[in-house]
């Protein structure tokens, strides 16, 4: 059962890594804390199941192999503060707060969303 689950995480993230390359000229990833994430025992099981570092080197020469462009931005950048629509930076947003909402601007959005936005403008 172990090794049949491991083949369908490698299948899956064969699959992804290749279609992202293939299809897009520019693939834009964060640099992540995962062992800092690591250390969050609620999520540290599915970050583990995840195998962020094997899809980066996926990814990585993948990119390479097809001509995409991979950026990888440093895990510091404020994607998730920064409002996509008027470009002001959030001093404090927590993690909880799903719903990015601009002080400035009153723009409200997801905040998944909104980091996607600004990172897209890479």
């Amino acid at each position: 059962m172990h090794v049949k689950i491991a083949n369908i995480r490698k299948d899956t993230l064969h699959f992804l890594t290749t279609l992202l390359a293939k299809n897009h000229g520019t693939v834009v990833i964060e640099d992540l804390n995962v062992s800092g994430m690591m250390a969050n025992h609620n999520l540290a099981t599915s970050i583990a199941d995840m195998g962020f570092f094997e899809f980066r080197r996926q990814l990585t020469y993948k990119c390479q192999l097809y001509g995409s462009k991979l950026v990888v931005v440093d895990r510091w950048f404020p994607s998730s503060k920064t409002c996509s629509n008027c470009g002001i930076k959030k001093e404090t947003l927590s993690l909880d707060e799903r719903v990015f909402e601009c002080d400035h601007c009153g723009f409200k959005i997801d905040r998944d969303l909104n980091a996607a936005i600004i990172l897209s403008r890479i």
